[in-house]
């Protein structure tokens, strides 16, 4: 049986914290740490999350190719990024063609996928301990990514959240120690999720990349 990291919430928290700037730009190093986080946080689960996770492990493997290639300065910020492939035509804004893999259409794919983990854990943080979690991440996950997926997964998807863990297992396995802790860590960790959406968010649409293919 492979090895799975074990997740702390308290590195999630210290990555996002990192990543935003004093002028509201995002580093994407720390961006794409916090995601780290997150993968493990997935994985710890089983099958539940593994249809993202190894999306999400691919996507951040991409980024961080784009982060050390000779072009690597101009994606050291999400902003940075989104300007300097728009400016240089590396995006593909309506088909499949020579930039698939541009930096703007992977980091969209994690940014939706953030916004569902972030919907989730805010519903986890504030439910009771009886709550069901299958239908917290049901719930999250209709609001956010099944709007971007076909019907086959999102069938796939919510038959397998029918296996997720108690409330009380899932803050065992974020590391934190008591219920108290673990809720005080993800009210400080998700307001940062959210601020690094939304930031993320708006850049998009300010560049019309929402939709990209």
């Amino acid at each position: 049986m492979a090895h799975v990291e074990p997740f702390r919430l308290s590195e999630v928290l210290e990555s996002f914290k990192k990543c935003l700037t004093e002028n509201g730009e995002l580093m994407q190093e720390h961006y794409l740490n916090g995601w780290k986080g997150l993968v493990k946080f997935m994985n710890s689960l089983g099958t539940a999350f593994a249809f993202i996770s190894k999306d999400a492990v691919t996507k951040i493997q991409i980024l961080e190719n784009y982060i050390s290639s000779e072009n690597g300065s101009e994606y050291e910020t999400i902003q940075s990024m989104v300007k300097y492939e728009v400016n240089h035509k590396l995006v593909n804004l309506k088909r499949r063609g020579d930039h698939w893999d541009s930096g703007c259409r992977t980091l969209l794919r994690l940014h939706r996928a953030l916004r569902w983990l972030q919907l989730f854990l805010e519903k986890l943080r504030v439910a009771c301990d009886d709550s069901k979690t299958s239908v917290l991440c049901a719930e999250a996950y209709n609001d956010s990514l099944a709007n971007f997926h076909p019907w086959i997964v999102r069938k796939t998807a919510i038959l397998a959240f029918h296996f997720l863990p108690s409330r009380a297992e899932f803050f065992e396995i974020m590391n934190m120690g008591t219920t108290e802790n673990v809720e005080a860590t993800l009210g400080e960790a998700i307001p940062l999720l959210s601020k690094a959406y939304d930031i993320t968010q708006d850049l998009y649409a300010q560049y019309d990349l929402l939709d990209l293919p």
